[in-house]
């Protein structure tokens, strides 16, 4: 996939088409003399599509397209580089339009692939065992940056892997529900009749909890899956790993949750990293068990991916099993998740816009 934006006028003189709704475009299109139908073309283009370039729009009269580069532009990322782990998993950094890198991870399991999919540059949670926390937070991405990953993704999955596009999580860099105005806008373009019709219920947002985004989403029906990344049921440990939990206490995320499920119905998912001497205790267990009663949850034990300069050590395998053990006791559902990726810095945690050596460079 090429992905380039046009170039026919400066950025400071046109808009970014893809900010406008399809009936701007209808209206824009009627007030130029021409025929309202045309709006409706070029959304497709743009979101059925993923069309990038005013060019390709080959269903629309030379005029026409000459009428778009004079008065927009498309602000589209720009795919810089991929790395592949020995395990398969790709890894790509991209540049935004004003140089920002950003990374997304390609995840191929069986006759699964999962898109990995980055929020925002940067993060502003500064969680003590992420990589992302510590390179400081630029912007939120657009609906069309985080559209762009998709496509990529997708893209790179059946041409390299043979493989359909089959998940999308939100648990690159970033934290969603800080953008969520961009994240649901994306999330309707991406499962939309108007978008590439990919089903909700294959798409997960991962966030750390903040009780008040996590009720409006229950509350507008994103019939999207919930991941929670936990990592310690006692307030204490909790605060140390994930610094907005001193904002945003583990009561007042219950309460949030509680509203989730009474809404949607859905499970829960519990992220749980396990962290050597840190979270991984058979208290921290109990404790685990007993807020996860409160509402229907499955937890992902986690294998930390070591980031340098945290201090922090994966949990060894003995203590993971009495960990999973415990829980398993208290009849809940319990899965193991190994690392994916971690010799290319692709691995849950390790996206930090650090590249590595290239593999393939595309659009130079």
């Amino acid at each position: 996939m090429q992905i380039n934006g046009n170039r026919h006028m400066s950025q400071e003189s046109s808009r970014d088409i893809r900010a406008l709704s399809q009936e701007e475009l209808q209206i824009f299109f009627s007030e130029q003399g021409r025929k309202a139908f045309h709006g409706k073309q070029v959304y497709e283009w743009l979101w059925k599509k993923g069309t990038t370039d005013f060019s390709q729009m080959t269903n629309l009269s030379r005029e026409a397209r000459k009428l778009l580069a004079e008065h927009f532009h498309i602000s589209a990322l720009r795919l810089d580089q991929q790395q592949e782990s020995r395990d398969g998993t790709i890894k790509m950094a991209f540049h935004t339009e004003e140089g920002q890198v950003l990374e997304s991870v390609l995840i191929p399991s069986g006759k699964r692939a999962t898109a990995c999919i980055s929020s925002q540059i940067g993060c502003k949670l500064a969680c003590t065992f992420c990589a992302t926390g510590k390179i400081p937070f630029k912007r939120n991405l657009t609906v069309g940056e985080i559209y762009d990953q998709v496509t990529t993704l997708r893209e790179t999955a059946l041409q390299k892997k043979g493989l359909s596009l089959t998940n999308i999580v939100f648990m690159g860099m970033g934290e969603p529900l800080m953008n969520y105005q961009h994240v649901t806008g994306a999330i309707d373009m991406l499962c939309g009749d108007k978008g590439l019709g990919i089903s909700p219920r294959r798409i997960t947002i991962s966030t750390v909890g903040i009780p008040h985004y996590i009720k409006k989403l229950a509350d507008q029906s994103y019939r999207t899956e919930l991941a929670v990344s936990l990592h310690s049921a006692l307030d204490e440990t909790r605060s140390t790993l994930v610094p907005i939990n001193r904002r945003y206490g583990l009561e007042e995320l219950k309460q949030a949750l509680k509203y989730f499920v009474h809404k949607t119905g859905k499970r829960i998912t519990f992220e749980y990293l396990m962290l050597k001497d840190i979270n991984d205790s058979l208290a921290e267990a109990r404790a685990l068990a007993d807020y996860s009663r409160n509402f229907p949850v499955k937890v992902n034990l986690i294998e930390y991916n070591e980031v340098e300069g945290t201090g922090y050590l994966k949990s060894p395998p003995e203590q993971v099993e009495a960990f999973k053990d415990l829980l398993e006791s208290r009849n809940m559902i319990v899965n193991l998740r190994q690392s994916r990726g971690e010799d290319i810095d692709a691995a849950c945690g390790q996206l930090a816009g650090k590249k590595g050596n290239q593999t393939d460079s595309p659009n130079h």
